[in-house]
């Protein structure tokens, strides 16, 4: 873990933990033949389901919101090189996708097929990610990562020690709804909500891949810059305790391969939500 330096940081002092989250996500959600799920043509979620597909040896299809454009751009061609198979929905079909009748049209379609919701975020995703703050090895405060579905910062805040809290950015314009959709994802995974988590909606920078020059250019632009600007900002606003050790969790690092599952049992059942 390295830690980062600037003058905004103050008495602040901030560590950078890179990670996987999204084969943390997959953790507890495989073991079946056949596994389907969604995303947009830049997935992150699609690329690791798809890589942990050839690796594990189980089928994998990937659901793409909008049309087929050719020749596949990297993210999707890597996906398809790993075996996965890439069905599309126009917008106004993916809007619906959570529906029982657009899933019970891939059934259909695609047979007995496990479905996961896009970006992984289930009951199962949020164990795998609460598995993260116990390893780190560091005296910290507060633990910070970008939220796009709420599972990372579901998991993060359900794994935490007492006295520590977690603050998620979220990524998307008018993304209040997420602190419902953390809420309900800590009640599906273990029957209450916590209290040691707060979502931050000031940063989106106007919507999910928006492109600003304010962002720094050394950081994965969608989610990481996002935070990294937002933890500076609110320190340099006084919103951090003079002292306060911060982790910022850089999520989306590609090379970690996913982890054996886990038995699936009750809410890591993988059925479709």
């Amino acid at each position: 873990m390295e830690e980062m330096s600037d003058p905004r940081l103050g008495t602040v002092r901030l560590f950078l933990k890179h990670d996987d989250n999204k084969a943390r996500k997959l953790k507890y959600n495989l073991g079946p033949a056949r596994v389907l799920s969604f995303g947009g043509a830049y997935s992150g979620h699609l690329r690791a389901l798809a890589r942990a597909g050839m690796e594990r040896g189980f089928e994998t299809i990937g659901v793409v919101r909008g049309e087929e454009h050719l020749p596949l751009n990297p993210s999707l061609a890597y996906a398809r090189a790993c075996g996965m198979r890439l069905v599309y929905l126009d917008r106004a079909a993916y809007r619906l996708k959570h529906t029982p009748e657009v899933l019970e049209g891939l059934r259909a379609r695609f047979g007995d097929v496990t479905i996961l919701p896009e970006g992984g975020s289930n009951a199962a995703a949020v164990r795998g990610c609460a598995e993260l703050p116990g390893e780190i090895d560091l005296d910290y405060d507060v633990i910070c990562c970008p939220v796009g579905t709420g599972g990372t910062l579901a998991g993060i805040s359900a794994g935490l020690a007492p006295g520590r809290r977690a603050l998620g950015f979220a990524v998307l314009k008018g993304a209040g709804f997420l602190r419902e959709e953390v809420a309900r994802l800590q009640r599906e995974a273990y029957g209450r909500v916590m209290t040691n988590w707060e979502l931050n909606l000031d940063y989106h920078f106007g919507g999910y891949a928006k492109p600003s020059p304010a962002l720094d250019q050394a950081y994965e632009q969608v989610y990481v810059a996002k935070m990294i600007y937002g933890i500076l900002d609110l320190a340099g606003r006084g919103a951090f305790a003079p002292g306060s050790r911060v982790v910022a969790v850089v999520t989306g690092q590609p090379s970690t391969p996913v982890a054996s599952w886990g038995e699936p049992t009750g809410f890591d059942s993988a059925e479709p939500r």
